[in-house]
């Protein structure tokens, strides 16, 4: 965490901003139920500053896919509105759908055999709405309610950056389809289910890339290491 906040040092070098964005987060944490490391967040915040700092006239917004009772979706929201951004939440707003992929051990060696039953990781919309109201800036959010198969394929935001905590494979792998082609050229796209091995295995699959999202495979950061992913769009 410490290197984390020397990083965020770096990208944003207002002390004032940085001390309010922290305080405010960790208020949050401890008042929002939120199941995500406070690590995971503040390394999504650091590309989101980075990227308004080296691309300053771009107008593209940030998505969070996969909101749950809307901690991070406020975190991000503050920081979105520092920024003079748009943030666009996508989610079902009823849990994980029904599937039937079989996980049994993250990278790290933990069991997550029970983590992806249906309904699961549900945050409703009213709770999220609240969350924000709160705590966030809702006045820079848009909704995007509905299953991601269902919701994604209309969406045509240029995106700046998005951020996916949605835990299956093949939600992972719709996300990916619909919303990397948006990612603007220098935008970044974080995933933070980089330690399931079949999250993983998705963003190996060369067929995906090439053939259903139209571009070469794109170097994944933290691929096999780390819990978080990282794409940085190559500049055409």
């Amino acid at each position: 965490m410490n290197a984390l906040k020397q990083e965020f040092e770096r990208v944003c070098p207002d002390a004032g901003t940085r001390e309010d964005l922290l305080r405010r987060f960790d208020q949050i944490h401890r008042d929002v139920d939120c199941p995500h490391n406070p690590s995971h967040v503040l390394s999504f915040v650091i590309e989101m500053f980075r990227f308004q700092y080296e691309h300053p006239g771009s107008h593209g917004v940030f998505v969070e896919a996969g909101c749950y009772k809307g901690g991070s979706s406020a975190k991000f929201s503050l920081a979105t509105k520092m920024l003079g951004r748009e943030l666009y939440l996508c989610d079902s707003f009823e849990g994980l759908p029904n599937n039937q992929e079989e996980h049994e051990r993250s990278i790290f060696g933990y069991s997550i055999k029970d983590w992806f039953r249906a309904g699961k990781f549900a945050g409703s919309l009213e709770e999220v709405k609240r969350s924000l109201s709160e705590y966030g800036a809702p006045d820079v959010c848009t909704f995007v309610p509905g299953w991601f198969e269902e919701s994604l394929p209309s969406f045509n935001e240029r995106i700046a950056g998005a951020y996916l905590d949605v835990d299956l494979a093949s939600s992972t792998r719709t996300c990916l389809k619909y919303l990397y082609p948006l990612v603007e050229p220098g935008g970044f796209l974080i995933s933070q289910d980089g330690d399931f091995p079949l999250v993983i295995e998705v963003f190996e699959d060369e067929k995906l890339w090439r053939d259903e999202i139209g571009v070469a495979p794109p170097q994944v950061m933290g691929l096999h290491k780390a819990k978080m992913l990282k794409i940085i769009k190559p500049k055409e």
